[in-house]
């Protein structure tokens, strides 16, 4: 039997038409949505407003040994957080209030944590001042003579030792969407604010590291 090709043709065009219809129907609902991180996602706290502004400054500085850095998109203040200093007593980061501060994680277990804490170290030594104070918080929670070993062993000269053995400022971050494991470094606003949060090491006393902190405070 012969092919009716004029037939054929036409039918598949019936075919095509109302299928370039439906994706053009969902292109304008998709594209016509907010999606996440969006303007509508990306209001923060109006308190925040300075260390919004900084992160949108701080965008070409986060690179090289730095550019895992996510900056915030829309700026929150950190959820209170209490810890303490080597002889027992109570700190919390809004003790810190009024200088930048990078606020990082760490416990004893955790390699790239032992790895990156002498850059730490000498980022505190060579940028450390009323302005800008790196606050590293120890949260092991067992076999704890091991920290005070390591920090000993270590030779950390310019840190100030706080420890968390409860680990509570870990599970208050994790809440907040800020920490999903070790270790953990967020930019921290004079206002206490996030300008940005890092997941994994970095070496922070390299060219980028120092850009990157000079730039949060100029």
């Amino acid at each position: 039997m012969a092919l009716d090709t004029h037939r054929l043709l036409a039918d598949a065009r019936r075919l095509v038409v109302p299928a370039a219809v439906l994706l053009a129907v969902l292109g304008v609902v998709l594209y016509g949505m907010a999606p996440p991180g969006g303007k509508e996602a990306a209001v923060g706290d109006p308190a925040c407003a300075a260390s919004q502004a900084l992160a949108r400054k701080l965008g070409p500085f986060a690179r090289g040994e730095v550019a895992s850095m996510s900056l915030a998109k829309a700026s929150h203040p950190l959820p209170a957080l209490g810890f303490a200093n080597e002889a027992g007593a109570a700190v919390t980061l809004a003790d810190f209030k009024g200088r930048t501060v990078l606020l990082n994680l760490w416990a004893t277990w955790c390699l790239p944590c032992r790895k990156e804490m002498p850059a730490l170290d000498r980022l505190q030594g060579t940028r450390g001042s009323d302005r800008f104070s790196v606050v590293t918080i120890n949260i092991d929670t067992a076999k704890l003579d091991r920290v005070k070993a390591f920090w000993t062993e270590t030779n950390i000269a310019s840190l100030t030792f706080y420890a968390d053995s409860a680990a509570e400022t870990f599970q208050a971050l994790k809440q907040a969407g800020k920490a999903l494991g070790l270790p953990t470094t967020i930019l921290v606003g004079p206002d206490g604010c996030e300008i940005g949060t890092m997941a994994g090491p970095a070496q922070w006393d390299s060219k980028d590291a120092l850009a990157l902190i000079d730039a949060a405070q100029g």
